[in-house]
């Protein structure tokens, strides 16, 4: 699998680097993220519970379920607890690696505030504030403050984190817009919006982040049944050298990965004019393309294992969804352009 990215001239070196700003009149050209030589596909989960916190099952258990599953990676993301993989360390080897994590758990009111801290090597205590936006900011900023990697859980679980609220959020870059728990609403309802509308708002409106799927699994045991969080639902496909905690988290805090509950994207080509994707069939299934810019437009769609889009000059991003026969869904993280204006929230 390959991900390429090819320009006369790399504009954006590294996701996160200040844009270049261009004049009114240049038509939009993508922003080129720097090329990875030596670079794979790694496939993983950063969402996952045992017997540590509220899961059925003990974390052995657990991480050999993934593991014979051929995932290249797992964090198992226990409420508010440290699970060493130094304690696992007889499953680790050159094809599984177990990466530190916690969900750290708070709230605020009737709102759950979970953020999962990606790399970390203690427990990060749960903070509190007087705030909504206080209490997401406070947990972020615990576990930036450990060199780790977060990313905002479920936000429409108990309806607790407006999109508003998630504006506000400073030095963030990972959001989940599929989790699968049953009971935390990826769709929304009523006057709330769901996962992948509020990503888009987010976008739209100048915050760059980066969408996540995971399983938030709980359920190991017994049967597996929609209403039960059983493993196996959403993942991230991460593009990094080796399987290295560090250089995994990194790379998904860069956004260069796929999240996906179903389809494998073989290869991303980007270049200062074109997103491509070649798409690895799998059985007789059929695949629909869309692509998305600003406020969730549908710019284009495509039906072929090599959808593509070509700049048409206004655009400010671009994203893709592959949709499979079955309703299993691949999210492309947004390639910007030089028309994106990263904004600061308030």
């Amino acid at each position: 699998m390959r991900f390429h990215f090819r320009s006369a001239a790399l504009l954006w070196a590294v996701a996160g680097t200040a844009i270049a700003h261009t004049a009114a009149a240049q038509p939009a050209r993508f922003l080129v993220p720097a090329a990875a030589p030596g670079t794979r596909w790694l496939k993983g989960n950063t969402h996952t519970h045992t017997t540590n916190s509220d899961g059925d099952t003990g974390p052995e258990a657990v991480a050999r379920w993934y593991k014979n599953r051929k995932y290249d990676f797992l964090v198992l993301s226990d409420h508010n607890v440290f699970t060493d993989p130094a304690t696992l360390a007889s499953l680790m080897d050159s094809t599984f690696l177990l990466i530190p994590g916690e969900e750290v758990t708070t709230g605020f009111q009737k709102a759950a505030v979970h953020v999962n801290a990606l790399g970390i090597t203690r427990v990060i205590a749960a903070p509190r504030d007087s705030t909504l936006l206080g209490t997401v900011q406070k947990t972020v900023d615990a576990i930036r403050a450990e060199r780790a990697v977060p990313h905002i859980n479920h936000p429409n679980f108990l309806w607790s984190i407006d999109t508003a609220t998630l504006f506000r959020v400073k030095n963030d870059r990972l959001l989940e817009i599929f989790n699968g728990h049953p009971t935390v609403h990826n769709i929304g309802g009523g006057d709330w919006p769901g996962m992948e509308d509020a990503w888009d708002a987010l976008l739209t409106r100048g915050k760059k982040i980066y969408g996540i799927a995971v399983d938030d699994a709980h359920h190991f045991q017994g049967e597996f049944a929609k209403a039960r969080a059983n493993p196996g639902r959403g993942w991230v496909v991460v593009r990094a050298r080796s399987r290295d905690a560090r250089e995994i988290v990194t790379a998904l805090d860069d956004g260069r990965f796929y999240a996906s509950t179903g389809p494998v994207v073989d290869e991303i080509n980007v270049t200062e004019s074109t997103l491509a994707l070649t798409i690895t069939r799998t059985g007789d299934f059929k695949y629909t393309t869309q692509f998305v810019g600003a406020s969730g437009e549908i710019l284009a769609t495509d039906k072929s294992l090599t959808p593509s889009y070509r700049l048409r000059g206004t655009e400010t991003y671009v994203r893709a969804r592959v949709v499979d026969s079955s309703g299993a869904t691949a999210w492309i993280q947004p390639v910007f352009t030089s028309r994106y204006r990263e904004r600061a929230a308030p």
